[in-house]
């Protein structure tokens, strides 16, 4: 049985994650054959480690229904403890986290998105996820976060922390507008024609739920593919070119899509860019929704 405790996050990421937790505890009740206790934190547990060299992150990759990403980060206890129950074996602290203990935490993670994604069917439409092991933590910011609590209070339970990223976010929020439009005969105050729209003002149509959604962007200066060879062999002081000029506009990306492209300005010491160019697509969906 699990129970939601996390107010800070808001109605359809809430939703989310406690399919998550649900899946979480059914697939550990069914390998321990007892019930597993789950809970979810909206705050970072007080005995939970910060991160360190070595915890395990994983990366879910969302597609279908919902698009985005999700990590997991498990404290190396906690991937020893779910990987010597996922192994059958007694639980043990002086255990080495081997090859066979990640990929069994990795193999314990496929199964319960697999449920996840049953679940979610129903919500979201069809969604695949696919977990992958990850080397470090991910370069974008967090736009939710929560703690997943698996057993008993204490020194023996087991933490995982999910992380969401802004797309993640942002396709869990315009899942609700999908599932309030209204049915054909109901009525409803939702403007539904485009001429609606426009007399009800800017930022009321689709995009206007979504416009306090936080979203990391990067200011890619140019790209070069490196042999594996070549990045073993940098070291301080060593120079890698680019594939672009220096008077060449750089992009502006917003989850790994390019939004825009600009001249590099320095404002108050601070790197800037300003914009010269914006992607035809922003523009389309910024006419839509004005």
């Amino acid at each position: 049985m699990t129970e939601a405790t996390a107010p800070a996050l808001e109605a359809e990421p809430a939703e989310y994650v406690q399919i998550w937790a649900d899946s979480f505890c059914q697939v550990l009740g069914q390998i321990t054959g007892s019930a597993v206790p789950c809970v979810v934190r909206a705050e970072m547990p007080p005995d939970l480690p910060a991160a360190g060299e070595k915890d395990l992150w994983a990366v879910v990759t969302c597609s279908g229904g919902l698009r985005g990403e999700m990590t997991l980060r498990l404290g190396g206890p906690t991937a020893l403890h779910l990987a010597q129950v996922f192994m059958s074996e007694p639980v043990t602290a002086e255990a080495e986290l081997t090859a066979d203990y990640r990929d069994a935490v990795v193999e314990l993670l496929r199964q319960v998105s697999g449920i996840v994604s049953t679940t979610a069917k129903a919500r979201w439409g069809e969604v695949q996820l696919r977990v992958e092991l990850a080397a470090a933590a991910p370069s974008w910011p967090s736009a939710g976060s929560f703690w997943l609590r698996a057993g008993e209070e204490g020194p023996t339970g087991m933490v995982l922390e999910f992380g969401l990223s802004a797309s993640l976010v942002a396709e869990l929020r315009s899942g609700k507008i999908a599932a309030d439009k209204p049915v054909m005969g109901s009525s409803s105050s939702v403007p539904t024609t485009a001429s609606e729209q426009a007399d009800a003002g800017p930022g009321t149509g689709a995009l206007g739920l979504l416009m306090d959604v936080h979203l990391a962007i990067t200011m890619r200066f140019g790209s070069r593919q490196l042999l594996l060879r070549e990045v073993l062999e940098l070291s301080p002081g060593a120079v890698v070119e680019l594939d672009r000029r220096v008077q060449d506009p750089v992009d502006l990306l917003l989850d790994g899509r390019l939004v825009a492209r600009g001249e590099v300005v320095v404002i108050d010491g601070n790197y800037g860019l300003r914009v010269t160019d914006v992607s035809p697509l922003v523009q389309q969906i910024g006419r839509q929704d004005g």
